[in-house]
């Protein structure tokens, strides 16, 4: 397979050429839409989904996962369990927060298990304290309805040794790692919490938990349908062999992996019949497409890191710094700053190669987050 076949599959099957109709149709084909509440020029998961998903608006996809807008008011109705089909977790191999469908659930409930039998202040075994103040949490949410940490009347606080946090907010969230609690909505971004069975079918819940072999499975194909173009572990690829497809290029790099039902797209790359947008994209930074950043550099030839954790000094492209794709390259990137007080969309530093105009795309970008 030559170069620009692999870009053209790759931008097929990451659902940057057809858009789906919907979010939950993208969540299906992707197995997850990762989730950051950094919000410099939009959300992460807004700007995955915006490129993918026809006519999506800000706040769709937790529209999708809780059936309410995250500003909506307290009290105003939320999906009933019967009808979710997503609900928010941790990713099992990075540690990030996902949306995921109703049937990551029995995968996911070992890592949870594992998680509240181990030591460590983030995510791990509750101390006698703790375990107290979880069973009062448990009860007033029982009692109560769900209930974000500021709603338990408790003003203890905790170190964990780099931060201090409310106590309440820490158990918690542990709780949550723990599969005991779940997101039920958000609040002008905070956590508002209920039990797992008021936010999901029954039918879910009932699943049996998997086997380690099974979640590794899982883990292993959850990675080829994110990215649909990826290198393997070598333990990876006895769990997977009978969904994939190998495929080498010619620069003699590791072997290629793919999914067996994403041959018909190669087909279609093959014979370079794609329709390309003819505006430049904007890309997420953590989007599926440039995440694996050894095939970025082998099918695109693009060098981007995103910088949000990188010191100042030290960033190259910026805070916040989005990817330009035009037609089949990766071109570039615009690091941008929504300010808010203005109503208006900021370019903060740019690079991007000669004879691609971007402005087409930061104003589509603007119009997107309600700004100038």
């Amino acid at each position: 397979m030559d170069i620009p076949t692999a870009r053209r599959f790759a931008l097929l099957t990451t659902g940057l050429v057809e858009p789906f109709s919907d979010v939950g149709t993208a969540l299906e084909h992707h197995g997850f839409i990762q989730i950051d509440p950094i919000n410099v020029c939009g959300r992460m998961h807004e700007h995955i989904a915006r490129n993918r998903v026809s006519g999506y608006r800000q706040g769709d996809l937790h529209q999708h996962l809780h059936g309410i807008a995250d500003d909506a008011p307290t009290g105003t109705a939320v999906k009933p369990a019967q009808e979710r089909t997503a609900f928010e977790h941790f990713h099992p191999g990075r540690i990030v927060l996902a949306t995921f469908p109703a049937d990551a659930w029995p995968y996911l409930c070992p890592i949870m298990k594992l998680r509240a039998r181990s030591p460590g202040s983030w995510g791990g075994k509750l101390t006698a304290a703790e375990a107290r103040l979880a069973r009062r949490i448990l009860r007033e949410i029982n009692e109560r309805g769900p209930l974000a940490s500021e709603d338990i009347n408790h003003q203890a606080t905790t170190h964990n040794g780099w931060t201090t946090a409310r106590t309440t907010k820490v158990v918690m969230d542990k709780l949550f790692a723990h599969g005991r609690l779940l997101i039920a909505r958000r609040i002008n971004g905070r956590r508002v919490y209920d039990v797992p069975e008021n936010l999901l079918p029954a039918a879910v819940l009932q699943m049996k938990s998997s086997t380690a072999r099974a979640a590794a499975r899982w883990q292993a194909e959850l990675k080829l349908r994110q990215h649909r173009l990826v290198t393997l572990k070598r333990d990876e690829v006895p769990l997977v062999q009978h969904l994939v497809q190998t495929l080498e290029l010619p620069d003699g790099g590791p072997v290629l992996y793919c999914l067996q039902d994403d041959l018909p797209l190669l087909d279609q790359a093959r014979a370079g019949a794609i329709t390309h947008s003819p505006v430049p994209r904007l890309l997420a930074p953590l989007d599926p497409l440039i995440l694996d950043r050894v095939i970025l550099q082998r099918l695109w030839d693009f060098d981007y890191t995103w910088e949000v954790y990188t010191p100042a000094a030290k960033r190259q492209r910026g805070y916040y710094a989005l990817p330009v794709l035009a037609e089949d390259q990766l071109v570039g990137h615009v690091d941008l700053k929504a300010d808010r007080k203005t109503g208006k969309l900021q370019i903060v530093g740019r690079k991007v190669r000669r004879g691609h105009r971007i402005a087409p795309a930061i104003t589509e970008l603007a119009r997107f987050l309600g700004l100038r």
